[in-house]
Order: structure tokens, then C-alpha cells, then sequence
């Protein structure tokens, strides 16, 4: 009985890996994301299922587009879209015009986007996603596009004939000149050899025959993005070869080939000369000197002389060459002669030295300059004029070439683009030339951006605050004891983006509350530079940077700010000194006003025609007639509007005197006079411009003479001198 449990153990143990891969079989299998996805442009719709072709084992979307095609319009059906809402992730290589946009209650998407760059684009592809509304997680499919170019490339030579070791250039024409693969590298061991190159957007087709006769070129084009054959079912980069028949002719000379294609003119090969092997010429005089030149008549200008030196056993000779002219072999034959009759023709480059004359440098987004500074960490091109570049051998010290499909090469100019390191120890980047040096040089030198103003800090009596979120007047209702700048160094430098040193300047004003300049000081050239936090703090050192806070009452010479009156202003103007700078930097303006909430002052006013009431009894319950001029002397609480500057609110509250009639020039003995003591609210006119003014007076009192309280109400009298 043990034996038989143990076997069904061991049975079921057998069976759970596979159950387990029948589980994730089944999960492996589950239905694609999409039904059906269409990708319309100018003429043309393509389908998922028809348009789809096998690229490297994996399924690819394929579609046709001519140059200038970059716009398409994207249609996707969800095999179930129930299942959540369908969403297209961004990348690189295109952009969306109009979102992912249901349609049909959701039964198909539609969206517009714009590829990128679909003639050098690689492994494009669209990912779509289907959130699920429940938690049983998202679904992916991701669709590899393939675009494809339908390329035609034509040969049509004006002159089929040629001549053994003379090039000859033709210009193809194509459909999409920047489809075709260049191939500068010539073909060996054909009857004619030929390369592809391309000059100002025109392909041309050099050819070298090296065999008289009837000869026929064969090319073999390729394309940089491929095409489909075979029903659209085989993705191929070989265009359909192309052959032109040419009739190659012997030279009346005999052409004699050399070793060495390529011939320096310099010091050297000048006044030593170069050793060459060439063709025995059957009639070559040993030790002997010919003369070499760029035409079969006589005069003509002396190219190069050979100096015979033995025979080897390959029937060849060995000679000194002396060069004393540049030549190309596009431009013609050299031709070997003795006393002015040519014997032989050859043909070889005769190149001058290679030199550096001029270097440029362009910085991302920018313009070709002169300056041969750069940045750390900065990716920028570098362009070298000067003649034979083609044949230097450039390297720049500690930095690194980046390469590039769009860099210029020419005998006149090559460019190169330059990678800085971000932690480069040098001030000087050399450029050798096969490992001597040149007379250029790259100059590092730090980044001298201007930064927003956001790491400059400010305190006057509060936390320290950045000056750029202080925008308009701050009132301020206490007493600044001091207005406080620190600097914020570690936020200057990131990772990402180097600013380097910031150089900046405080104008800084003080005025009276009527506007009248108290004092005006400049400080100039503030250097802050960024802390340890920065790769390059290493090399900010400099005893100009700004160490510690930046105090107003220490650069205050005639006020402090704790002694300026109420609503006296404070106005510092921060920016960067724009001398050391390239480019605009950033202005913020910070404005202090001292606010008060309360004015205490002592008035004399005149009130006229008041109108009182005693308390008492009898008759003096009555309302007495209209006074005449009365004299008030008050201490007066003045409110000013919290949300203006130094404008007043139109009423006042004091308490003092009031000597009633006292003013009044009746002859009436019987006139009531009297003193009383007062608690007066008033009220003025809202116009600041005004010079004469009538308030009005309300308030109660204690009359000193009658020894009664009363009440009194009425206008007055108000002169604004």
C-alpha cells in the first residue's frame, strides 16, 4: 500500500510542469490586439492583412512612399473593443497631428501623424496599448512598419567611347538620387572598373577601362531602404543590373602604370624625390633622367621628373620620382618624354601637402563661426579648410569623433563632429595631423550662460524667499531691519545643463514717499559661481565668486532701511551683466514699499455752521442754531487703504478741543461761546487734488463753561496749502 501511494505521488509530480506549460501555452496564445490596421498616404491605402511581409523572421508592415512623403493617416480596429480604451505611445520617429480618436462608439481609431525622417529612419514601428477596465492589466501589440521606395536608376551616355587608363565621368538619373548606395571604392579585376559617387545632389558614375576593345559594364546598384519582388513577397536592396555597351580603344602611347597612385608635393619629394616601380618602357635608358608632363606636345609645363635607377625581374623599373606640380588624373594623362617627343603615358595624383589654413565651429542650433571655442559636455562640428584634407590623417586629443552622414569631405574642406567630455581637465584640445601637430586648436572654455534669476534669494525680516516670485510692489507694514541677498549656488549647474559662472549687477534706490531719490548705488559685477555640487566645480575657482550673503545696510551710506519714513520705497534691480555674455540674460526687479496701516498727526481745522445739542433738561434739549467759525485743535488717527500706496481712507477719528464761535464777530454779547472737550469722527472728499475742502464733523463733547455733554454735527472748512 506505501508502494502504490508513492507511485501516484510521483505520477502527479510528473504531471505539474505540464500543466504549467500548458497554462502559459494557453497565455502565449492569446488573440492579437488589433483586427485590422490601415495606413493611408497621397494614393494609396495599405492593410495589416494584405500588406504585410517576413523581414529577419518577424512580420513587417510594409508601405510605399516617394520622397516628400511624410504625412499618412492611421486607421486601427481593436479585435475586441470592449476590452478598454486604445492608445498609440509616442516616439522619435513620428509625430501625432491628431490624437488616437474613437470612432463608432469605438469600433475603429483613427489618428494623423507626420514620420520624421522616413528615407533614413530605422526599425520604425507603432506600439498601441488597450487599457483594460478592470485589474487584469493593459494589452501591447507592437506593428513594425517597413517603408519601402520604388527607385529607378538610368545610364544614358552621350559618348560610348573610351580609352585604356583614362576616366571618364557620367551623370545617372534616378528618382530618389538619396536612395542610391554610393560606393567610393573602386571595383578590381573588370575590364571596366567603375565606382558611384555623388556631387551638388547629382549621381555620376566614374568608369576606368583597362582592356581595348568591345567591353560591356555591368552595375550592380544597391538602394539604402529596400523594395519588394516577387509579388511583393521578397524585400531586396539590389536594384535590376544595368549594362552599356562601350567601345574601349587603344592609346597611341603605351600606358605604363605605377606603384603608388598617390604623390605628396612637398619639401621632400621635391628635392629627394619618391621612390616609384614602374612598367618597363623596352626603351627606358638607365640611369637616365625623363621629363614629365600634362600634354603630348612639347612646351609643355613640367609635372614631374623620373630618374631610371636598375631593372627588376618582375620586367619593371625602379625610379626616383621629383614632383614639382600638383595633378589629378581626371584632368588628363602625364606624358613621359625625352628631348620634348613623349614616349610613354602614365597617370597618378600629384597632391600638395596637406595643410590647415582655417577651422570653424558650430554649435548645436547655431551658425558657423570662426571662434574655436567649445563647451564641456557640448556636441559641436568642426570644419577644417585647407588644401588635401582628403588624404590627412585628423585626431583631436581627448575628445571624441562622432560619426556622422551628413559630415563634408572634400580636398578642401572636412568636418567632423566633436564630442567634449563633460569632465575634460584641458583648456586645449590639439588637432594632429598622422601624429604631427597643426597650428589649430580647439580652447575649452566653461559655459558663461546667463540662469533665471531663481537662485538668487532675498529676506527682508521673513524666510528667504527667490527674487523671481516677488513680481509687482511688496508692502510691507513692520520695519525692515535689513533687505538680505543670498545665492542659491547649487542650483545653477545640473546634469544636463551647464550655466557656469553668473555675473550680475544691483541697481539699488531709495525714495522718499513723494518720490524723491534718497540714494542710488551700482554694484557691478556680483560673480556667483556654482558649488561642489557641479561636475565642473573643480574649474570655477576664482576669487572673484561671491562668498556669503549680500547686505543692503552695509552698501547704504546715507539712510538705513530701518530709518526710512513710512511709505519709502526700496528698489533693486537685479540682471546680468550683459558685457559678459553672448547672448540676452534676465532682469528682475524687486520693490519694497513701507507700508503703514495707521497715521497719527495733531489738526487744526475750523469747523462752520455746526449744529449742537446740550443734555440737561429744559430748553437745553433743543437744537441750537448754526455757529459760526469754530476752532479745532485734535489729535486725528488717519487710515490709509491696504490695498493702495500711501492713499488715504476719506475719514478720521481724534479727540481735543473745540473752541465754539470763536470766530463769530456778532455784536451780541449773548453769543454762545464756549470750549468743549471732544471726540470727533470726519469725513473728506476722496480727491488728493483738491486745495479746498469741506469735512464733515460728527462727534460729542463735554462743554467746560455750561458743564453739560453735548452733541454737535456740521461741515467745515479744509485749505490744502
Amino acid at each position: 500500500m506505501y508502494y502504490f501511494g508513492f507511485r501516484r505521488l510521483r505520477t502527479l509530480l510528473a504531471l505539474v510542469p505540464l500543466l504549467l506549460f500548458s497554462a502559459l501555452a494557453a497565455r502565449a496564445q492569446r488573440p492579437p490586439l488589433l483586427r485590422e490596421l490601415s495606413l493611408r498616404t497621397d494614393t494609396t491605402t495599405y492593410y495589416l492583412s494584405r500588406n504585410t511581409v517576413t523581414v529577419q523572421e518577424e512580420p513587417h508592415f510594409y508601405f510605399y512612399y516617394r520622397p516628400g512623403d511624410d504625412t499618412a493617416e492611421l486607421r486601427a480596429t481593436p479585435a475586441d473593443p470592449s476590452a478598454g480604451t486604445l492608445s498609440l505611445q509616442r516616439s522619435a520617429d513620428f509625430t501625432l497631428l491628431d490624437s488616437l480618436t474613437p470612432v463608432a462608439g469605438g469600433q475603429y481609431y483613427r489618428a494623423k501623424l507626420r514620420f520624421t525622417n522616413l528615407a533614413d529612419v530605422r526599425f520604425l514601428s507603432l506600439t498601441f496599448r488597450q487599457a483594460a477596465p478592470d485589474s487584469a492589466g493593459a494589452r501591447v501589440q507592437t506593428v513594425r512598419l517597413l517603408p519601402v521606395s520604388r527607385t529607378t536608376l538610368e545610364l544614358r551616355p552621350t559618348d560610348t567611347d573610351l580609352f585604356v587608363g583614362e576616366e571618364k565621368v557620367f551623370e545617372l538619373s534616378s528618382n530618389n538620387p538619396k536612395n542610391i548606395r554610393l560606393s567610393p571604392e573602386w571595383t578590381h579585376g573588370q575590364d571596366i572598373d567603375y565606382r558611384f559617387d555623388q556631387e551638388k545632389g547629382v549621381l555620376r558614375l566614374h568608369v576606368l577601362a583597362n582592356a581595348p576593345g568591345n567591353r560591356v559594364l555591368t552595375l550592380r546598384p544597391q538602394t539604402e531602404r529596400p523594395f519588394l519582388t516577387d509579388n511583393n513577397r521578397r524585400v531586396t536592396y539590389a536594384l535590376p543590373p544595368l549594362r552599356q555597351e562601350f567601345t574601349v580603344k587603344s592609346s597611341r602611347l603605351r600606358f605604363l602604370s605605377v606603384d603608388k597612385k598617390e604623390i605628396t608635393l612637398d619639401e621632400d619629394s621635391r628635392r629627394k624625390g619618391v621612390e616609384l616601380i614602374l612598367d618597363n618602357g623596352r626603351t627606358f635608358d638607365l640611369r637616365h633622367t625623363y621629363r614629365i608632363e600634362d600634354q603630348e606636345e612639347a612646351g609643355g609645363a613640367l609635372i614631374a621628373e623620373v630618374f631610371t635607377r636598375q631593372y627588376l625581374t618582375n620586367d619593371r623599373v625602379l625610379c626616383w620620382l621629383r614632383v614639382y606640380n600638383t595633378h589629378r588624373q581626371a584632368d588628363s594623362y602625364l606624358y613621359i618624354k625625352e628631348n620634348d617627343q613623349a614616349k610613354y603615358i602614365t597617370n597618378f595624383n600629384i597632391s600638395p601637402q596637406t595643410t590647415v589654413t582655417a577651422l570653424s565651429v558650430r554649435h548645436r542650433g547655431g551658425d558657423w563661426t570662426s571662434s574655436n571655442t567649445v563647451n564641456p559636455g557640448e556636441t559641436v562640428d568642426v570644419r577644417l579648410e585647407g588644401v588635401s584634407l582628403l588624404r590627412g590623417r585628423f585626431h583631436f586629443e581627448d575628445v571624441r569623433v562622432v560619426p556622422s552622414d551628413s559630415s563634408v569631405r572634400s580636398d578642401a574642406a572636412v568636418v567632423y563632429r566633436v564630442q567634449v567630455p563633460i569632465g575634460i581637465d584641458k583648456k586645449r584640445v590639439a588637432i594632429d595631423n598622422a601624429g604631427q601637430p597643426t597650428d589649430f586648436a580647439l580652447t575649452v572654455r566653461e559655459f558663461q550662460r546667463p540662469h533665471p534669476l531663481d537662485f538668487v534669494g532675498v529676506t527682508f525680516g521673513e524666510t528667504v524667499r527667490p527674487v523671481t516670485r516677488l513680481n509687482g510692489p511688496i508692502l510691507y507694514d513692520r520695519t525692515i531691519r535689513d533687505v538680505v541677498f543670498s545665492f542659491n549656488a547649487g542650483a545653477i549647474d545640473s546634469e544636463r545643463q551647464l550655466y557656469g559662472k553668473q555675473h550680475l549687477t544691483f541697481e539699488i534706490r531709495t525714495q522718499n514717499a513723494k518720490g524723491d531719490l534718497i540714494e542710488m548705488r551700482t554694484i557691478d559685477n556680483v560673480v556667483v559661481c556654482p558649488d561642489g555640487s557641479s561636475v565642473r566645480a573643480a574649474f570655477y575657482q576664482d576669487k572673484q565668486c561671491q562668498v556669503g550673503n549680500l547686505s543692503l545696510n552695509n552698501l547704504l551710506s546715507a539712510r538705513k532701511t530701518y530709518d526710512l519714513d513710512d511709505w519709502s520705497k526700496i528698489i533693486v534691480t537685479i540682471k546680468h551683466t550683459q558685457a559678459q555674455y553672448q547672448e540676452p540674460g534676465f532682469t528682475q526687479r524687486l520693490e519694497l514699499v513701507l507700508q503703514r496701516r495707521v497715521k497719527f498727526d495733531i489738526d487744526v481745522s475750523f469747523p462752520a455752521g455746526l449744529l449742537t445739542k446740550q443734555l440737561g433738561g429744559g430748553e437745553a434739549n433743543n437744537y441750537t442754531a448754526f455757529s459760526g467759525i469754530s476752532l479745532a485743535t485734535l489729535a486725528q488717527f488717519s487710515f490709509y487703504n491696504p490695498n493702495k500706496i500711501n492713499k488715504l481712507r476719506p475719514y478720521k477719528v481724534g479727540a481735543g478741543f473745540v473752541a465754539l464761535n470763536a470766530f463769530n464777530l456778532n455784536s451780541n454779547a449773548n453769543a454762545a461761546r464756549d470750549l468743549g472737550l471732544v471726540v470727533l469722527g470726519s469725513v473728506y472728499p476722496t480727491r488728493s487734488d483738491a486745495k479746498l475742502t469741506f469735512p464733515l464733523y460728527l462727534g460729542a463733547g463735554y462743554l467746560v463753561n455750561k458743564g453739560k455733554l453735548f452733541f454737535l454735527f456740521g461741515p467745515g472748512i479744509g485749505i490744502r496749502l
